[in-house]
C-alpha cells in the first residue's frame, strides 16, 4: 500500500518492535467522562512512555464552525487568560508515544474533523514502520450504568479470532448502528495492513459531566489486563473512592436523581446475575 504523509507525519524516533499493540484514545465522539484519553494518558504517565511520533494537526482539524455559540465552541482551541494577560492555548494535537520494554505503543490525539482516509493512512504509516500487529482503541458512551458501578465494556473486532481472544476479560459483544466514529473507519483499514484491530467502548453514567475517575480506573485495569502490564493501580483506586463518595453525596440530596440511581443499580445487579447464571 502507498502511503503518502510525508509532509503530516513526523518521526522523533523509529524503533523496531516485534508483534506490538497500539493502544489509541481520540478527544472527542467517543470520550465520555474523559475515559478514552484519560485512560492512555495515565499508561503514558505510569509507563514514562517517550515521544515516539506525532501527526501535524492542520490538515485535519477545524477550528471554527459556522453556527451557535455551544457548536462553534466545540471546535475552537480552548484558551486561558489571566489578570489580562495570555497563558496558554491549547492547540489539536496527535502524538505517538513508546515503550519498547512492554512492546507498546500509545496514541493520543483529537478526532480528525476532515481527511479521514489520510489521517488512517498517517496511523497505519506508524504502525507498519514500528512492528505493530495488534490495534487497541478504548472509548466510552453515555448509558445506564450507576456511578457506584463498574462500567460495561463492549468489544468490536476487526477478526473473528479476536472475539475468541477478548472472551476471557468480561467484554460484551457490540451491536450498533448509527454515526460512525473514526476508529471504526480505521477498522476497516487495518486488513491492508494485515494489522488485527478491536475498540473497547466503555458505557459509563449518562447523567454525570466531566472526568470521570472511577471508569478511568476501572478501564485503566482491564486494558492492563489485556496488556499484561503489571501496574501500580492504588492511586487510581484511591481517586476514584474519593470522586465516587463526593458525587454519591451530591446526588443523596436530590431525592428524585437518588431514587433513579437505585433503580440503576437493581437493573445493574439483576442483569449481572442473569448473565451469571446463563454462563
Amino acid at each position: 500500500m502507498a502511503l503518502f504523509t510525508r509532509d503530516w507525519l513526523r518521526f522523533h524516533q523509529r524503533p523496531t518492535l516485534q508483534g506490538a499493540t497500539l493502544v489509541l484514545a481520540f478527544d472527542g465522539w467517543m470520550d465520555g467522562g474523559s475515559v478514552s484519553t484519560g485512560t492512555v494518558q495515565r499508561l503514558v504517565d505510569l509507563l514514562e512512555a517517550r515521544p515516539l511520533a506525532e501527526i501535524e494537526p492542520d490538515a485535519f482539524y477545524l477550528y471554527n464552525f459556522p453556527g451557535p455559540m455551544e457548536l462553534a465552541a466545540l471546535f475552537r482551541p480552548a484558551i486561558e487568560i489571566e489578570d489580562g494577560r495570555i497563558k496558554s492555548i491549547e492547540m489539536p494535537s496527535a502524538r505517538f508515544f513508546v515503550h519498547e520494554k512492554a512492546n507498546l505503543v500509545l496514541f493520543l490525539g483529537k478526532e480528525p474533523n476532515l481527511r479521514w482516509p489520510s489521517f488512517a493512512d498517517c496511523i497505519l504509516e506508524v504502525v507498519a514502520a514500528v512492528g505493530v500487529q495488534r490495534i487497541l482503541f478504548v472509548g466510552s458512551f453515555g448509558g445506564s450504568v450507576p456511578h457506584t458501578r463498574e462500567p460495561r465494556l463492549h468489544v468490536t473486532c476487526s477478526h473473528e479470532e479476536m472475539l475468541a481472544e477478548m472472551k476471557p476479560y468480561a467484554l460484551r459483544r457490540s451491536a450498533y448502528q448509527g454515526p460512525g466514529s473514526f476508529p471504526s473507519y480505521l477498522m476497516t483499514r487495518v486488513p491492508e495492513i494485515g494489522v488485527r484491530m478491536a475498540t473497547l467502548a466503555a458505557e459509563i453514567p449518562g447523567y454525570l459531566q466531566g472526568p470521570n475517575p472511577v471508569c478511568i480506573e476501572a478501564v485503566t485495569r482491564r486494558l492492563a489486563k489485556i496488556l499484561r502490564l503489571p501496574l501500580d493501580l492504588a492511586p487510581l483506586r484511591a481517586a476514584s473512592t474519593e470522586w465516587e463518595l463526593a458525587v454519591t453525596a451530591a446526588i443523596e440530596k436530590d431525592e428524585d436523581m437518588a431514587a433513579k440511581v437505585r433503580e440503576m443499580e437493581e437493573a445493574y445487579d439483576n442483569d449481572l446475575l442473569q448473565r451469571g447464571e446463563e454462563a
